[in-house]
């Protein structure tokens, strides 16, 4: 046997022989956090999978097929202007309100088409932790001040870090400059307005899917939550016509998918998802082996659910074993936690980060999650080092992560995450 090729396959196995014959299982609370592994499983594939990451992940495979790689370079490429790409990188992650699971499709794309390490590791922070009703929430819950901090530290933590990773692996960016010199000239098969609608349809409907039920009932958000269906509908069906006209599918098979959809959506409108995934499984069935630009479009997105799937549920799986749901205990205990957050000391911001950065955080629970800690004593500054590297982090993120940028990258970014934010954590507990 050759070591060197077969040391992976070896260190599983080692992996799996060891947890099975050490593994305490008689251990009640071995045996709860196994069982919180799997019901943060399942809370994920019901919650997530359906409405983030499926509309992601043809997001990602179109940003592969239709978005030419001349676009990304100009904009988002590692010689493109500074201002420019980090400014779009931002502002870009700022309107999605998605998790730092559901960030990473899109992330892989851009990633893929040529983005520098900087811009796209800008872009991969700033989605999940510049989400705006994220920010107002945060204001309205915790306290105004926090909330403006919170804005405030990742609209600069995005950039900071998207700088920083350029910077360390500035040989690997000048590198990716000479190699991009030398590709040719794509041709421009579509004109550019119409890539842009077309994004921006698949990006709404991500948007509008996801919208959660707000607090307060006579707000704007709710009005929006209230008929966020019709919207997701309405924008589907247009989706649905620039496809036929634009992209050439046939007319007949997705007239049958929208007539589907939309008798779903009546006779099951208190179940949404089963309307919302036939509209997928209807356009992949729709699309898949063609041998025009719509069959590269489901094979890229097929590429990256294999890729990135299997990855994340892992990751979640460790995830709830280790920390639990919110409200449930896994392995290690909640009173441990919040013992360890209390005052501004370094210790206890860094305590913050590591435990923000490696729990699994769906949009906008990490509010409640750190009301109830505030509330046993956590400090302010632990609590927005929390709330900076907690969304934009955890465990099965940065699995998958490392598949796309190598160990090394990923490294430094959970690195840079977790002592910018105990460090903005300690400035801001001294402050205040």
């Amino acid at each position: 046997m050759n070591f060197k090729t077969e040391w992976k396959p070896f260190t599983i196995l080692l992996g799996l022989f060891l947890f099975f014959y050490f593994v305490p299982f008689d251990n009640e609370r071995v045996n709860s956090s196994i069982i919180e592994g799997f019901h943060l499983v399942s809370w994920y594939v019901q919650e997530h999978v359906i409405l983030c990451l499926i509309p992601a992940f043809f997001i990602a495979g179109a940003i592969a097929v239709f978005i030419s790689q001349a676009s990304v370079m100009k904009y988002l490429g590692a010689k493109s202007n500074k201002v420019l790409s980090y400014g779009v990188a931002s502002v870009s992650g700022s309107i999605l309100a998605v998790c730092s699971c559901t960030v990473l499709p899109l992330f892989a794309g851009i990633y893929r088409m040529g983005a520098g390490l900087g811009p796209a590791t800008t872009f991969l922070y700033a989605g999940p932790a510049i989400n705006i009703m994220a920010i107002v929430l945060t204001a309205r819950v915790l306290g105004l001040e926090i909330g403006i901090a919170r804005a405030v530290g990742a609209i600069l933590f995005s950039i900071f870090i998207g700088l920083a990773m350029h910077f360390i692996f500035i040989k690997e960016e000048k590198e990716k400059i000479k190699s991009q010199m030398a590709l040719p000239v794509e041709e421009v098969t579509r004109p550019l307005w119409k890539n842009a609608i077309y994004f921006g349809l698949m990006v709404a409907m991500l948007v509008f899917a996801t919208w959660g039920k707000p607090d307060d009932t006579n707000s704007v958000w709710n009005f929006i939550f209230l008929y966020k269906w019709i919207i997701t509908g309405l924008l589907g069906l247009a989706f649905t016509t620039i496809l036929a006209f634009w992209f050439n599918l046939p007319k007949g098979p997705l007239a049958i998918v929208v007539l589907i959809t939309l008798g779903l959506s009546y006779f099951f409108s208190d179940m949404p998802l089963i309307a919302f995934s036939a509209s997928f499984v209807g356009l992949s069935i729709i699309i898949s082996g063609r041998k025009d630009e719509s069959g590269e479009w489901f094979e890229e997105t097929w590429g990256f659910t294999k890729q990135i799937m299997p990855l994340l549920f892992g990751g979640v799986l460790i995830a709830g074993m280790l920390l639990g749901r919110p409200g449930h205990e896994g392995l290690v205990p909640s009173e441990w936690i919040a013992d360890n957050v209390g005052g501004n000391s370094v210790s206890s911001n860094l305590f913050a980060s590591v435990i923000g950065a490696f729990m699994y955080f769906a949009t906008l629970t990490e509010i409640p999650i750190l009301q109830g800690l505030i509330g046993n004593g956590m400090g302010k500054g632990p609590a927005l080092a929390l709330l900076l590297a907690g969304p934009a982090l955890s465990l099965p993120n940065m699995f998958v992560i490392k598949s796309i940028m190598g160990l090394k990258k990923t490294i430094v970014f959970i690195v840079l995450v977790i002592v910018t934010a105990t460090v903005t954590g300690l400035i801001y507990g001294n402050l205040m």
